[in-house]
Order: structure tokens, then sequence, then C-alpha cells
């Protein structure tokens, strides 16, 4: 079986504005329990009221310091967790009310490829029933069209498709990851969630999934949802860029735009703070140090989430919280000064 044996989807469309996933009003709010009768005490806001679309064929990338809510609306989204309000819609149909058989129904059309290479695969398992796994909970394939399929997903991500019967612990952490994306890939998925996929790999292994991503992409006309610190490698992979800040979105736009001429103090620090290869440049560049902590998302302050460490800041913006606004064609911004310049070099 050659890798054509995979399922192509259907190529996006040069212009193609049709959104694969909608997310509207997401909010993600966990208790916080205290006592020996473990009361509520209180509720952190990892997301809280996000609102945002991934267009059919596309990379998006979502970054934003630790702690963000990046990852936890990659797993809600996916419905790894049970969002506390909000609607995600694929092709326009909302996931979040259904349950059970409805929802398992729906679950070979999104995928996930976890951080963690180590911890992701179960160590007892051989890469072959790994990945054969989905097929086995999802599919009606024989046993002779499933090991041809695993021999397939691993071809097509670059791995001999011998290695079925080898076990994780005898592959490199950048091996483990393909295994990952294949296992992803294996139900012939039209849009996957890549939580931070290189981050626990060497900086010699990250380009090659990168590449790898993309090709695949390319190929099957998959739709990426790309969670990542690293501003850099986004720049190279998204097609466009959501910037996340205490649970709230606030900015988002495409690639060119954003790393040219962002509009949110935020992402003005962000940028900053990424090195430019050119050491005379480099040796020049004003660097935005952000002061103060980052607020607990248990007690996020008034007004705008950034308010607190802002260099721009108002009473206005410590008193109202700004609207997640267009500002621009296909730019979205949440600031009340988004044109006002600070910092720039």
């Amino acid at each position: 079986m050659s890798v054509s044996a995979l399922e192509p989807q259907p190529s996006p469309v040069a212009g193609n504005a049709r959104p694969i996933v909608q997310i509207e009003g997401l909010k993600m709010h966990f208790p916080i329990y205290a006592g020996i009768l473990r009361r509520q005490v209180g509720t952190i806001k990892a997301v809280d009221g996000v609102s945002f679309e991934v267009m059919r064929g596309e990379t998006l990338g979502l970054v934003g310091e630790s702690g963000c809510g990046k990852s936890t609306i990659g797993r809600a989204l996916l419905r790894l967790y049970d969002p506390t309000a909000g609607r995600i819609l694929i092709d326009g149909e909302d996931i979040v009310p259904m349950r059970g058989e409805q929802l398992r129904q729906v679950r070979p059309r999104m995928q996930m490829v976890f951080q963690d290479p180590h911890a992701s695969l179960n160590p007892r398992m051989t890469v072959g029933s790994i990945i054969s796994e989905p097929l086995q909970v999802h599919g009606a394939l024989g046993q002779q069209e499933k090991n041809e399929k695993v021999e397939a997903l691993l071809e097509a991500v670059g791995l001999n498709p011998r290695f079925t019967n080898r076990y994780p612990h005898e592959f490199s952490g950048g091996q483990r990851q393909r295994i990952g994306i294949a296992r992803a890939l294996a139900l012939n998925p039209e849009f996957i969630v890549c939580d931070e996929p290189i981050a626990a790999l060497d900086v010699s292994i990250q380009a090659q999934v990168v590449n790898l991503l993309e090709e695949l992409q390319e190929r099957l006309g998959l739709s990426y949802l790309f969670i990542s610190h690293d501003l850099s490698m986004v720049r190279h992979i998204a097609d466009r860029v959501a910037v996340m800040y205490l649970g709230k979105m606030v900015e988002m736009t495409t690639r060119e735009t954003l790393y040219s001429n962002p509009k949110h103090p935020y992402t003005k620090a962000l940028l900053s703070a990424v090195p430019i290869p050119n050491p005379e440049i480099e040796a020049t560049r004003e660097h935005i140090v952000l002061k103060g902590d980052l607020p607990s998302p248990a007690n996020p302050p008034a007004g705008c989430n950034f308010c607190t460490r802002c260099p721009i800041a108002t009473d206005l913006c410590h008193a109202e919280e700004p609207e997640w606004r267009e500002i621009e064609p296909g730019h979205r911004v949440a600031c009340h000064y988004p044109d006002q310049e600070f910092g720039r070099g």
C-alpha cells in the first residue's frame, strides 16, 4: 500500500473564505475548591470569551505566554474539555451540545498532535498498535487493511514501514513526534490542533517536523491550529496569527501584517523580544520590557486584562474592557488605542 492510499482532502482554493472551524464566545472556567467541605471559593478563567475562525486549508498560529489559555482552547475545540459557554462550529455544525455517539461520529474529522512525544505515546504499545488504535475505535477495516494503512502512514511521515513492531523507547524525540503525527492522520482528518508540537524537540529536529507538517498540509488539504511560543517558527508556518493574553484574544491578522505593523501593545512587546539575525540591526533595536507580573486568571484586572502592564494604559483601560473589533479588513484588535505608536524600533 503506497502513500497514495491516504485519502487526500480537497485542496484549498486560493481566496477561499469558508471557515472549517468557528469559535464564538468560548469560555473555559475551572472552579477552585478549598476547605474540608471542598466548597468553591473562586474560578480560574482560563479562556474568557474568545471568538475566531480557522479557514479551510490554512494554518492559524496561536501565540502568547505560558498560562494564557492557548492549550486550553485547543483541547476545548476538540471537546476534550466541556466548554463553560460559547459555540464551536465545525463546518457550521455546533459540536458543544453533542454527547455520546453523536460526538464520536464527529471526532475523526478533527485530531491533535500533542506537545510531548515522550508522554503522548503509550510505552507498552508497539508503533503499529498506537497508529492503528484510532482505526479500531472508529473504522471497520480488516486486519490486513489496517496493517497496510499503518505502513502507508509511517511512510507518509518519513519512517520505515518495517518499524511497526518497535516500541516508542526505541525512537528519538523527532521520530516519536512523527509517530504522533501518523496517529493523528489515521482517520483522514480535515483539521488538526498542533499543540506546541516542536517545543520538546532539539532545534535541529524542529525544522524537519515543521516541514513535514507543511508537506502533509499541501498533499492532504489539512487545516491547522498551530499553538506555539516560538514566534519565529509561527512566522514561517502560519498564514494568519492570533495573539492571546490572560484568556482573551488581543490581536489577529495575517502573518505579514502582524510582523510588520502590530497594533496591540502586547503584540509589540512580544515581537520586540524576537532576536533579528543581523547583529547591526539587533544592536540598535528597542526592546519593550513589560513591568509587573502576569495577573492571575482567577482574579483578572478590571477593564482591559493588559492594563496593569501596558505602557500606554489610561483610566479608560482600567475601567472598560476593549471591544474585539476589526480596525482594518482582516485585522482585529482588542485595544482602546490601537493607533498609538510607542516602542517601535
